[in-house]
C-alpha cells in the first residue's frame, strides 16, 4: 500500500496557504516542521479545559493536567523505546538537552580529559563542549569529514582513547542531511574508548522515524519537539537510569526537590530531579499528541516517501546547470544544499519566496562546517512526509525563473 501524502498534507491546515498569490511550497523543514491539526487541538483543549499546573494541585483541573502531562512521557517513552519512563526528561528543546549534559560533564572533566565532537556538528553539539572543555582544562577533538560531508571514519576511531570522556556526534546533518552509523559509531567507542559517555544529537534525526534508544546503544539521545510535528519550546533528553540518577544537577528550585532546610536541599528522584520549575504543560502534551500521531503511519511507507522526494531533487539538481550540490554523502536524509551561480544564497531565497517557495539560507548554525567546506553558506530545501514530488518539481521551476533573474 502507498503512502498517502494527500491523507497526510490534509491534516496540516498552514498547507493551505498562499504566499503573494503562490501556493505555499513549504521546503523548510530542517529548520520546524509544520503541526498537524490533532497537535493544534491538543494545545488549545488543554488551554480551554484543564489549564493548571501539575503534579502539585488538589482540584481536578490539576488532576487532568497531570495525567495528561505524564501520558506524554510515556507516550515518548514509547516512541523511542526507552528501558523506562523516568529516563525521558522534559527540555526547551535540543539544544537545553544537550546543555544538562555538558553542565555535568563539566563536573566531571580533569585536564587530560578529551571530549570528541564532528565537523558536523550544529553549534549547540559543539560551542556547549568548547566551554565545558575549558572549565576543566579538557580537549576537544574534531573527528573530520570528506569534501561529500560523510564522515572519516578512520580519523574518527583516531580521536578515540581511553582518555575520551564523551563523544557527541548528530544523528543526521541539519546542513547536508548526512546520516551517520550511529551504532557502528558506538560500538566502536566502546571498544576504544571504554570510559567515554555517547551522546547523539538526535534533532534531525527523529523526525525521519525508527529512532530505538537501546538499539542504537548511546548514552543520550536528545531532540526537540517542533521538528517532530510537535510545539517550540519543547524537548527531550533520554539517558540511562543508571547515569541520570547520578548527573548532577541542571537548575535548582521546584519539583526537582524532595526536602528543604533553610540550610540544605535533597534532589527529588527521576525523572523531576532534572526539571525544576513549571514545565512547557501545553507543549509537553502536544509533543505526546504529535508522537502519537506520527506513530501511528506507516513508517516504511514515509521513509521511502522522503528517499523518493530526495532523489528526485537530487536529479533535476544534476540536470541544473550553474548549481551545484554541497553534501553528497551516499547515506542522506531529506535536505538538498545547494549553490547556484551568480546568486549569493540570501538572493536565491529571496527570490524563491516570491514564488511561494519556502527555504532557508545562510550557514544553519554550522558556521564552522560551512568554513570547513569552504562556501559562505548554502540554499538548504528540506523535505518532509507533506511534500509531494510536484513540490520539488516547483522548487526546480522557480530556480530556472531565479536564474534567469541573477542572469
Amino acid at each position: 500500500m502507498s503512502f498517502d501524502v494527500e491523507a497526510v498534507r490534509a491534516q496540516f491546515p498552514i498547507l493551505s496557504r498562499r504566499i503573494d498569490g503562490n501556493p505555499l511550497v513549504y521546503l523548510d523543514n530542517a529548520a520546524t516542521t509544520q503541526k498537524p491539526q490533532c497537535v493544534i487541538d491538543a494545545l488549545v483543549d488543554y488551554y480551554t479545559q484543564c489549564n493548571s499546573n501539575v503534579h502539585r494541585g488538589a482540584h481536578r483541573l490539576a488532576d487532568e493536567a497531570t495525567t495528561r502531562f505524564e501520558a506524554a512521557r510515556d507516550q515518548v517513552a514509547r516512541f523511542i523505546n526507552a528501558g523506562q519512563r523516568e529516563e525521558v526528561i522534559w527540555t526547551s528543546g535540543t539544544t537545553e538537552a544537550i546543555n544538562i549534559v555538558a553542565h555535568g560533564l563539566a563536573q566531571q572533566l580533569s585536564a587530560g580529559d578529551e571530549v570528541v565532537a564532528t565537523e558536523l556538528e550544529h553549534h549547540a553539539n559543539l560551542v556547549t563542549w568548547q566551554q565545558a572543555c575549558a572549565k576543566a582544562g579538557a580537549t576537544l577533538n574534531i573527528a573530520p569529514i570528506f569534501d561529500t560531508g560523510e564522515l572519516d571514519q578512520h580519523a574518527f576511531a583516531a580521536c578515540l582513547s581511553n582518555r575520551t570522556r564523551l563523544v557527541a556526534f548528530p544523528h543526521v546533518s541539519n546542513s547536508l542531511g548526512t546520516v551517520n552509523p550511529v551504532g557502528t559509531m558506538v560500538a566502536k567507542v566502546r571498544e576504544l574508548a571504554p570510559r567515554a559517555l555517547v551522546l547523539v544529537d538526535g534533532a534531525q534525526g527523529v523526525a525521519h522515524g525508527g529512532v530505538d534508544v537501546q538499539a542504537l546503544g548511546c548514552d543520550f539521545y536528545a531532540f526537540s519537539g517542533h521538528k517532530l510535528f510537535g510545539p517550540t519550546g519543547v524537548g527531550v533528553l533520554w539517558g540511562r537510569e543508571s547515569i541520570l540518577a547520578e548527573w548532577p544537577v541542571w537548575q535548582t528550585g521546584g519539583e526537582m526537590i524532595s526536602s528543604v532546610s533553610y540550610q540544605s536541599a535533597e534532589w527529588n528522584r527521576l525523572p523531576y530531579r532534572l526539571e525544576a520549575g513549571t514545565p512547557n504543560i501545553a507543549g509537553v502534551i502536544g509533543l505526546g499528541e504529535a508522537v502519537r500521531w506520527f506513530g501511528e503511519l506507516d513508517l516504511a511507507g514515509l521513509q521511502s516517501h522522503e528517499a523518493a522526494l530526495l532523489a528526485r531533487a537530487e536529479a533535476l539538481a544534476t540536470d541544473f546547470d550553474g548549481l551545484r550540490v554541497v553534501g553528497t554523502a551516499p547515506q542522506k536524509a531529506g535536505v538538498l544544499s545547494f549553490l547556484m551561480d551568480g546568486g549569493h544564497p540570501a538572493d536565491v531565497g529571496f527570490l524563491l519566496d516570491r514564488q511561494g517557495i519556502a527555504i532557508r539560507t545562510g550557514h544553519h548554525c554550522a558556521e564552522p562546517l560551512m568554513n570547513r567546506l569552504g562556501v559562505p553558506g548554502t540554499a538548504r530545501a528540506s523535505f518532509s512526509i507533506y511534500n509531494r514530488l510536484d513540490e520539488v518539481d516547483a522548487l526546480f521551476a522557480a530556480l530556472d525563473k531565479v536564474r534567469f533573474m541573477l542572469a
